[in-house]
């Protein structure tokens, strides 16, 4: 199903069950077109240049092709005008007149700094370079209208915050253990935003993430006439009590593990886009699930939940003095066996399960010789050596925990991976052709919670890759896209904050570490007080991030209210030579 123009709505009030007497209010169907809105027409007799500013504030909403838009161009430019061709967002746009203004016609050049462009299903892709493009307009009825305009939509960056939320759909992971992000773009409008996305997961997932992700409201899945709600009982407050009915058709194949794995789906798409559960989920009229018949809740999908790490749930170790430490109460106590008592390592990484680490230890030896070896053993056992290079990159777990993955002399992603029968270690080569034309080296390769994606540093520039695992058991690391357009300076370490955004360091002593979607989107630098530049690794859980600075561990928690949120010293890993590590 194709959903063309995006409408979104806002929370929908929750409740703890449904009557069965409630009367199912429609809520929207699945539309091309968004419902109608208020029009605001042009100002009369407003000048030229002011007239051309309304018109790219206006064509911030795209409801009924830009109809608000429209209002500012003549007769013959509204015929003509294919607002579908793309939509462009730049920093700032600039209007300069370049022909000279005669009585009835005036030529301006538009002019701005290219961040992104938002394609067809609200899909965000971050960009860089200028913007230039001619309008031209004329008198039309005693009024100045635009007569010739490029074809699509060029949108001021703050305009386009303003008329567009981010909101993200999910899909499934290929083990079918966790859901994952795939973030869109809708426009702000109250009573569509369920049927909105729900069309959106149909649709299903923008082209690059498809090859690595399931869904299972592809192929025949419908939705059985309108989204509903149901309403409830009203509280003694008198606050009204809600919930979504959604009837889906063409699943009757679907077995009881695939049903729920769609309702997870669902239930996650619409929670995380604050409207509101519970949810009735429906198969043909039926239960979507007997276990489920009154409705779904977050908790009933709790283990797809794609955050996958409460804030503050994995313990945390620091590499200090070339061993592995772990760090309780801000106590530091080497781990047993081999990794706990070397002098040597240069990076770790410690799997989810805390059963497995990987490490990168300085060989010693003199050039040409390999300066650095890939370890992998058990957490309080001995380790043995996998790889060597001139350099090897920070480790990092798969979610499965069954392979390291790091990168060789800055071009070869090798995986590490372990057999879980024998505890044997394989290395095997990912591909990476897709990354070649992005720079000469990979100085930093972390992979999501979800193993979904990738965040790279190639030449000082940060990049977000899809993982895609081939039939034969190999990978490649594909459709890479760069996150952080702008930012002005070398990009020196990053993490997963969540499965919906990377926490980057940067050189800059402003602002030293920013946060960004998977999208590239947006940059939302965090406080830099306590922080001494140059912040050199970044280790991060969903609402916890560690940094090591020149003088010491900082941990800062994201969930805290902003007033209440910087940087606190870790006691015990101060010096400037300790380094965060987090499982995962």
């Amino acid at each position: 199903m194709v959903i063309g123009t995006l409408v979104c709505w806002s929370t929908l009030t929750g409740c703890a069950s449904l009557p069965d007497s409630s009367t199912p209010e429609a809520i929207g169907t699945i539309e091309r077109e968004p419902p109608s809105r208020t029009i605001v027409q042009p100002i009369p007799g407003r000048e030229p240049d002011l007239l051309l500013r309304d018109f790219f504030a206006a064509v911030g909403d795209p409801a009924n092709r830009h109809l608000g838009g429209r209002q500012y161009l003549t007769a013959e430019a509204t015929a003509k005008w294919d607002d579908s061709a793309g939509t462009v967002i730049v920093d700032r746009i600039d209007v300069l007149p370049t022909d000279p203004r005669t009585d009835d016609r005036i030529g301006f050049l538009i002019r701005g700094t290219r961040v992104g462009q938002l394609q067809a299903g609200g899909i965000y892709l971050s960009e860089e370079g200028s913007y230039e493009s001619k309008f031209v307009l004329r008198r039309e009825n005693d009024q100045w209208r635009i007569d010739q305009l490029p074809d699509g939509v060029v949108l001021d960056s703050e305009r386009f915050r303003e008329s567009y939320k981010s909101r993200s759909i999910y899909f499934v992971d290929p083990s079918d253990t966790t859901t994952v992000a795939d973030p869109r773009w809708v426009s702000v409008g109250r009573d569509q935003l369920a049927t909105q996305l729900i069309g959106l997961l149909i649709d299903g997932p923008k082209a690059a993430l498809a090859p690595a992700v399931h869904n299972m409201l592809d192929g025949p899945v419908s939705v059985r006439g309108p989204i509903t709600k149901a309403d409830g009982r009203t509280s003694s407050v008198g606050i009204g009590l809600g919930g979504i009915r959604i009837d889906f058709g063409g699943i009757a194949e679907l077995d009881h593990r695939r049903r729920d794995l769609l309702a997870a789906q669902v239930v996650w798409t619409l929670a995380n886009a604050d409207v509101s559960g519970p949810y009735v989920l429906l198969a043909d009229g039926k239960p979507l699930d007997d276990q489920h018949a009154d409705s779904w809740t977050t908790a009933d999908v709790a283990a797809m939940n794609p955050q996958g790490v409460a804030a503050g749930a994995a313990q945390l170790h620091a590499l200090r003095g070339g061993a592995l430490v772990s760090v309780v109460d801000d106590v530091p106590t080497p781990i047993p066996g081999v990794f706990g008592s070397a002098r040597n390592l240069r990076s770790v990484a410690v799997s989810r399960d805390t059963s497995l680490i990987a490490a990168v230890a300085d060989t010693g030896l003199p050039a040409p010789e390999p300066a650095d070896t890939l370890l992998v053993g058990s957490y309080d056992g001995q380790p043995f050596p996998v790889a060597q290079g001139a350099t090897i990159t920070r480790p990092t777990w798969a979610p499965d925990n069954g392979s390291a993955w790091a990168v060789v002399d800055g071009t070869r992603v090798i995986r590490a991976v372990r057999d879980m029968s024998t505890g044997q270690v394989s290395v095997a080569e990912t591909d990476t052709t897709a990354l070649i034309p992005l720079g000469r080296q990979i100085t930093e390769l972390r992979l999501s919670r979800d193993g979904v994606r990738a965040a790279l540093i190639i030449d000082g520039k940060a990049y977000v890759a899809v993982v895609v695992r081939s039939p034969d058991g190999g990978y490649s690391v594909t459709s890479p896209r760069p996150i952080a357009v702008g930012l002005g300076a070398a990009v020196t370490a990053l993490d997963w904050s969540s499965g919906e955004s990377v926490v980057l360091a940067q050189s800059a002593s402003e602002n030293p570490v920013t946060t960004v979607p998977v999208d590239g989107s947006r940059r939302d630098p965090l406080p830099g007080q306590n922080l001494t530049p140059p912040v050199g690794t970044v280790s991060a859980v969903p609402g916890t991030i560690y940094v090591a600075d020149s003088r010491a561990v900082f941990r800062l928690d994201t969930g805290e209210p902003e007033r209440d949120r910087f940087w606190r010293e870790v006691r015990g890993l101060t010096g400037g030579q300790a380094v965060p590590v987090l499982p995962g």
